[in-house]
């Protein structure tokens, strides 16, 4: 059994662009918070063999997803939750004048920076 607290500054950057603070990993998935900057617009990004379940905690931005077949641009703002299944492109951004807030759970856990591969999105990354 695990207890963890968020760390007070990030870990790391995700392949997109955002501030991650690693939070809990075991051995079907992990989970990190994730910051984004107000006005920063991360670059689109393919996961090749892991899903993703975001829940927002703070900010607004919008997230654009295509699955090949069929693409969404979602409103992301607290209470809201969406999905990322394997093979999902996907772009996010923050609109807020406050940074956008978000949990990602990450399944399996996230094998490493590799597994991310740049795609061409829906709008101009900003970084």
């Amino acid at each position: 059994m695990k207890t963890t607290e968020l760390p007070e500054t990030p870990d790391a950057k995700s392949p997109a662009g955002a501030d991650i603070r690693f939070i809990m990993d075991g051995p079907t998935g992990n989970m990190i918070h994730s910051t984004l900057p107000p006005g920063q617009i991360n670059r689109a990004t393919r996961h090749k063999t892991v899903s993703e379940f975001w829940h927002v905690l703070e900010g607004k931005g919008r997230i654009w997803r295509s699955d090949g077949s069929a693409e969404t641009t979602v409103d992301l703002e607290p209470g809201v939750s969406i999905d990322i299944p394997v093979g999902t492109a996907f772009q996010y951004r923050s609109d807020g004048e406050f940074p956008l807030k978000f949990i990602c759970i990450s399944m399996p856990p996230w094998p490493g920076d590799e597994e991310a591969e740049y795609v061409d999105g829906k709008w101009k990354p900003s970084i």
